[in-house]
């Protein structure tokens, strides 16, 4: 804490890649003192005030380094404690900086994703990490971070219904620490709730360590989901009772609120008879009888042309620029001839004329 008063005691450019690290240090350091976050006894809380001290004394500075690393800072303060509103609100009302280090947007932009996928906002919070993973350094001393992010996207992708794309396992410095989360993407593909949990307590631990748990945990209703749309392909009708069975759920009245909320959000396409107690599963029509096939047709002209449309507009050149570059040529050599005969003349000598008769 000493360092980091005599740091901030000095306003000099020099020193801000060293106060961006101080601080970034004075984070990790705290981190480890006991009691560990997200205890509310937790040290973390202490060094909130100075951050912010020194944020708004960077902002005051302009000093760009020192800004960014105590925004990431604080993020990551408020994230290991769960203060996900006050992170929320450090983001709303403290830009990031664009001149900052690629380095440190990516730490930005991970935690922004964090953030966001607490918040339920999957979209974003899948495209800041995609971001993140993009801009992490591709040598070996970031591959912790790397994985960190890898590990959040793929739960993040889960969460939206898609299936990670299945090389992102074999990349040698993922294979062995994605191993988890690759039987994770596997229970959920196949709709398998008993696979589901026991993945979930085999591997808690490493998802906990990952930061991810809350998360994982959330997926349960994705996997069911998926059961019961793989149970409307194979059965044209299936009792609930033998739902309940096959994907463990307790009751049949819960099979029926799974199914239903199901058939509400157009997951399946089928009808609940209550008196008799099971799901019938609708024909599948014909779907070129439909305007679906038009109208994706019609979406894909309308990129095609409108790509062709960017394409002709960057080709384009402003108006009468060439006359405009002229015109200022010719004046820079008016400017030289004057500057020329004045010497000639002994108006003005050589050292008076400096610069500028240089180019002549």
């Amino acid at each position: 804490m000493e360092l980091v008063n005599r740091v901030r005691s000095y306003n000099r450019r020099t020193l801000d890649s060293l106060g961006a690290r101080v601080y970034f240090y004075l984070q990790l350091f705290y981190e480890q003192l006991t009691p560990h976050p997200p205890s509310p006894q937790s040290p973390v809380f202490e060094i909130r005030e100075q951050l912010l001290m020194s944020l708004r004394s960077a902002v005051l500075r302009k000093d760009i380094e020192t800004q960014a690393a105590t925004i990431v800072t604080l993020l990551r303060n408020y994230i290991s404690t769960a203060d996900i509103t006050q992170a929320d609100l450090l983001v709303e009302h403290n830009p990031f900086p664009t001149g900052a280090t690629n380095n440190q947007v990516a730490r930005y932009l991970y935690y922004l994703g964090r953030i966001r996928a607490i918040q339920l906002s999957y979209s974003e919070a899948h495209e800041n990490l995609t971001n993140a993973t993009r801009k992490a350094p591709s040598s070996g001393v970031a591959t912790g971070f790397y994985q960190a992010s890898t590990k959040l996207l793929i739960v993040v992708e889960l969460l939206m219904g898609d299936i990670p794309d299945r090389a992102t396992f074999r990349e040698p410095r993922l294979e062995r620490a994605l191993e988890p989360y690759f039987k994770l993407v596997q229970a959920v593909r196949s709709g398998d709730l008993q696979s589901f949990s026991k993945v979930i307590a085999e591997f808690s631990s490493v998802f906990r360590r990952d930061g991810t748990y809350t998360l994982v945990r959330r997926l349960r209703q994705n996997v069911i989901r998926t059961g019961v749309r793989m149970l409307s392909l194979a059965y044209s009708r299936i009792t609930l009772r033998d739902i309940c069975i096959r994907l463990g759920i307790e009751s049949e009245q819960s099979a029926e609120y799974i199914v239903a909320k199901a058939i509400r959000d157009g997951v399946i396409e089928a009808t609940i008879n209550h008196e008799k107690g099971y799901m019938e599963t609708k024909r599948a029509g014909d779907v070129y009888a439909t305007r679906e096939p038009a109208e994706a047709f019609h979406d894909r002209i309308n990129a095609c042309l409108q790509l062709h449309d960017e394409c002709v507009k960057a080709m384009r050149f402003p108006m009468n620029q060439h006359k405009l570059e002229l015109k200022n040529a010719q004046e820079a050599r008016e400017r030289e001839r004057e500057l020329a005969k004045e010497i000639q003349d002994g108006e003005i000598d050589e050292d008076d004329a400096g610069a500028e008769f240089e180019g002549l």
